[in-house]
C-alpha cells in the first residue's frame, strides 16, 4: 500500500517535511520588500531625503551637514582618546619610576644593614619597623619583605584586598572612517553630487516627492538602476550611459568637463546597517525543535 502523502493529517512518531514548515521550523527564508532598503536619494546616516548630498570614494552619499557633524564627532573622539592614552602613559612611567626608586632604597637598607652588622641603626624611617624583638640583617630583610606582601596582598575574599584590573586605553587611530562603509575618509575625498530632476509638467504634477533622471537617456533613477558620479563634476549616470560614452569618450555628457576612468564612481544603493542591499536582498532565520518543552530555539537572522 502506498505510503500516505505528507501534507495529510497523520499520526506518525516524527514531523513530515510539511508540518515543520507550517510549525516555523527549519530555514526561513524571505525577501526584503521596498520598505526595508533604502531609496537612493536617501541620507545613509539621517535616512531622509538628502539636502545637498556629498558622496565619498566608495559611492556612499550623505547629506552635508550630516557627513560633517559626524566627522567632527569623530576627531572629538579621537582627541578624547588621545588626551586618554598620554595620561595613562604618563601614569605608568611614574609608576614604573617609583617601583626603580624603591627597589633601589631598598637595596641600598640591605646593604646598609650588612655593614654595620647584627645591631642595626634605627631611624625615624625603619625605627617602628624593627622596635620589637631581634634584629638582624636576615630579619630587617625579611621584615621588609613580609610588610610589602601584606601591603600588595590581592585576596577575592577580602573587600579591600580585592584585585583589579587595569583599565588599559589602546593607542586609537588617528583617521577618520565612512560610517558606512567603515574605511578611511578625509573631508578632502568627499565630492559633491549633483542629480538631474525631471522638470516635465506630468511628472511634476502627478508625484510631490522629486524624480530624477539620468541626463544622457532621460530615464528615471530607481534603486533597481545602477548608478555612476563623476568625482570630477558631480554628475550621476545610470551605468549603461557610463560604460557606452562617459568611459569611453572621457568627458562628462552634461557639463563637457573631462574626466578619467577613476572619475567614475559606483553609488552604493539601499546601503543602511540595519537592511541588506544590492543584491543581498534575503533575510534568513533559523528555527530548530527545543529539547523538553516543545519550544523551538531561535537563531539570530542573518541576511545573504
Amino acid at each position: 500500500m502506498p505510503q500516505r502523502h505528507s501534507k495529510n493529517n497523520n499520526d506518525l512518531a516524527f514531523f513530515t517535511y510539511d508540518e515543520k514548515r507550517k510549525l516555523g521550523y527549519g530555514t526561513q527564508k524571505e525577501r526584503l520588500g521596498k520598505d526595508s532598503i533604502k531609496p537612493f536619494d536617501a541620507c545613509s546616516l539621517c535616512l531622509k531625503p538628502f539636502i545637498e548630498p556629498m558622496s565619498c570614494v566608495k559611492g556612499h552619499i550623505f547629506c552635508k551637514e550630516c557627513i560633517l557633524e559626524c566627522l567632527l564627532a569623530q576627531k572629538k573622539d579621537i582627541q578624547r582618546n588621545l588626551a586618554a592614552h598620554a595620561a595613562q602613559q604618563k601614569q605608568e612611567k611614574e609608576e614604573e619610576e617609583e617601583k626603580l626608586t624603591l627597589e633601589k632604597a631598598r637595596e641600598l637598607d640591605a646593604f646598609d644593614q650588612q655593614n654595620h652588622g647584627a645591631v642595626p641603626q634605627y631611624n625615624d624611617k625603619n625605627y617602628n619597623r624593627d622596635k620589637n624583638g631581634f634584629h638582624g640583617a636576615n630579619s630587617v630583610k625579611a621584615t621588609s619583605y613580609e610588610e610589602e606582601a601584606l601591603r600588595t596582598m590581592k585576596a577575592f575574599w577580602l573587600p579591600s584586598a580585592t584585585p583589579e584590573a587595569p583599565n588599559k586605553v589602546a593607542a586609537p587611530s588617528t583617521d577618520t572612517k565612512c560610517p558606512e562603509g567603515n574605511e578611511k575618509l578625509r573631508l578632502k575625498t568627499l565630492f559633491p553630487v549633483i542629480f538631474t530632476e525631471d522638470t516635465s509638467e506630468e511628472k511634476r504634477s502627478s508625484s510631490l516627492d522629486k524624480i530624477y533622471i539620468c541626463p544622457s537617456c532621460k530615464v528615471s533613477l530607481t534603486n533597481t538602476i545602477s548608478l555612476v558620479a563623476l568625482s570630477s563634476c558631480g554628475h550621476v549616470f545610470c551605468k549603461k550611459c557610463a560604460d557606452k560614452f562617459i568611459a569611453v569618450d572621457k568627458v562628462c555628457l552634461a557639463c563637457d568637463k573631462p574626466c578619467k576612468e577613476r572619475n567614475l564612481v559606483n553609488l552604493t544603493k539601499g546601503g543602511t546597517g540595519f537592511a541588506g542591499h544590492d543584491d543581498h536582498l534575503e533575510a534568513k532565520d533559523f528555527k530548530h525543535l527545543g529539547s523538553g518543552s516543545g519550544l523551538g530555539l531561535v537563531r539570530p537572522a542573518t541576511k545573504t
